[in-house]
């Protein structure tokens, strides 16, 4: 099982994800003060959620661009399949099992990009997980993990998978 990045820019991507989100997450929001109505603090809340969906759509066109930029990738969303059940591991972060059948006559690597969803089908996180070495006609698995605590009923699915 693997989790590593895209080589060297999966890591970035990574990071990238997590830089994005903990940047629009830590916007602070001040208490009431005796200036402070209740309405500016619920203002000051929408401006940090819209801040977040914001660093979340930036960090999905980032984690595209990254897979864009594997050379010789082919569209391989079709060897990637999901274990239908996203679990929390001991860090709370949220979990799902990836297995990659490789279709291909000869040995690949492949990047899939997997989506983290809220019941409402609201994106919550983004992450690219490598699979590599998968022998031609046999599956391999791998773990996606977000890159940060989510909560609730949490979905998964597979927006992109490359394969090289």
């Amino acid at each position: 099982m693997q989790r590593h990045g895209i080589r060297r820019r999966g890591s970035l991507v990574r990071l990238a994800l997590m830089v994005a989100a903990t940047t629009a997450l830590a916007a602070p929001l001040t208490g009431c003060s005796d200036d402070t109505t209740p309405s500016d603090v619920v203002s000051q809340a929408a401006s940090a959620a819209s801040a977040a969906g914001d660093a979340l759509a930036s960090a999905t066109a980032e984690a595209g661009r990254k897979l864009d930029e594997l050379q010789n990738g082919v569209n391989a969303k079709g060897d990637v399949k999901l274990d239908s059940q996203v679990t929390a591991d001991s860090d709370g972060r949220s979990t799902v099992k990836v297995t990659v059948t490789n279709s291909a006559s000869s040995e690949k690597s492949y990047a899939v990009q997997i989506n983290f969803r809220d019941p409402a089908g609201n994106l919550l996180d983004t992450v690219v997980v490598t699979v590599n070495d998968v022998a031609a006609g046999a599956p391999k698995d791998a773990t996606a993990r977000s890159t940060r605590t989510l909560s609730g009923d949490i979905t998964a699915d597979v927006a992109r998978a490359v394969r090289n």
